[in-house]
């Protein structure tokens, strides 16, 4: 009984010196720790007197997503052999050029995607098909006022790569103002700018001068890259060759650049529309008008994993 009592006391005195020290610990700890925040902050502060400095800044993320599964003999699917493949693919990068006295601002952005149902007994289905095609190229040039506004110019493009290279094709010129509200935020105000359109072919597209608003946000909140992009084209002719694309990047770094990624697009074109309506194989309509258009809400999304540069 005596050795029981002694083995009991050793073993209250072991905890209660384990409780003792892990409190230690923890009252070692704090301080430390309001250390680390502190440091946080000012290189917070040093990189965002950095990125105020004139100079080029340039940088890049993207996210690739992809998916493959194969059935032998499961015989409760219609088609029991069949093999699937989804890729995506997306790039986002831009070189911006900060002067006191003027900026130049140049963004590129790629979202490609295939997709393939390779069933067996069933031929012409055996190669990838494209899915996601986009791309967008834009020039900013700025000549400051003061520190957020500027008398600007744009070139943007907008096209496929994959599918119908410029068919259509989209290059926007135009002259206005730009405000820069913070090192993040551009919005660009364009009265006088005309829309070319491109096509082959007897088509519904037509080119007008319009204005053109664009909005750009490209933040980095620790290890999350986001960038957010509104592209918009008002013409003075109709609204009916009015159109608009918003894309919202997100990359999230977990390890040596490599995270998880997230894109999502929308976009309404009513001339776009038009044409598919008209020229969709599944049931053309090629006398159909904008009056017959649905014009409905595109959209495209991409999740899968993100390499920043």
């Amino acid at each position: 009984m005596k050795k029981l009592s002694i083995l009991f006391l050793l073993v209250l005195t072991a905890v209660s010196i384990n409780g003792q020290t892990a409190e230690e610990l923890k009252k070692e700890q704090a301080p430390k720790k309001a250390q680390i925040a502190k440091l946080q902050g000012e290189v917070k502060a040093l990189q965002a007197k950095i990125d105020a400095l004139p100079g080029w800044r340039k940088g890049a993320f993207g996210t690739i997503g992809g998916s493959f599964s194969g059935f032998n003999n499961w015989y409760s699917r219609s088609a029991p052999t069949a093999t699937a493949g989804n890729i995506g693919v997306t790039v986002n990068g831009f070189a911006n050029l900060i002067k006191e006295d003027f900026f130049w601002r140049n963004s590129a952005a790629v979202n490609l995607g295939w997709v393939k149902l390779d069933e067996e007994g069933v031929s012409g289905d055996e190669d990838f098909e494209a899915t996601t095609d986009v791309f967008t190229i834009s020039s900013l040039y700025g000549k400051r006022l003061n520190k957020k506004w500027a008398l600007s110019g744009l070139a943007e493009y907008r096209t496929t790569i994959i599918d119908n290279f410029n068919d259509p094709g989209y290059l926007d010129l135009g002259i206005g103002a730009t405000w820069t509200p913070t090192n993040n935020l551009v919005v660009v105000i364009h009265p006088g700018n005309y829309n070319f359109v491109f096509s082959s072919g007897d088509t519904v597209f037509e080119s007008f001068l319009g204005a053109k608003v664009v909005a750009d946000y490209t933040q980095k909140y620790g290890k999350l890259s986001v960038k957010s992009n509104l592209s918009m084209f008002q013409s003075y002719d109709t609204s009916d060759l009015s159109n608009w694309t918003f894309t919202n990047s997100f990359g999230y770094t977990i390890w040596k650049g490599i995270g998880v990624g997230f894109e999502l697009g929308l976009r309404k074109n009513k001339q776009e529309a038009l044409n598919d309506l008209q020229t969709r194989e599944s049931n053309p309509n090629p006398t159909a008008g904008f009056d017959d258009v649905d014009n409905k809400l595109q959209s495209y999304y991409l999740l899968g994993l993100s390499y920043a540069f």
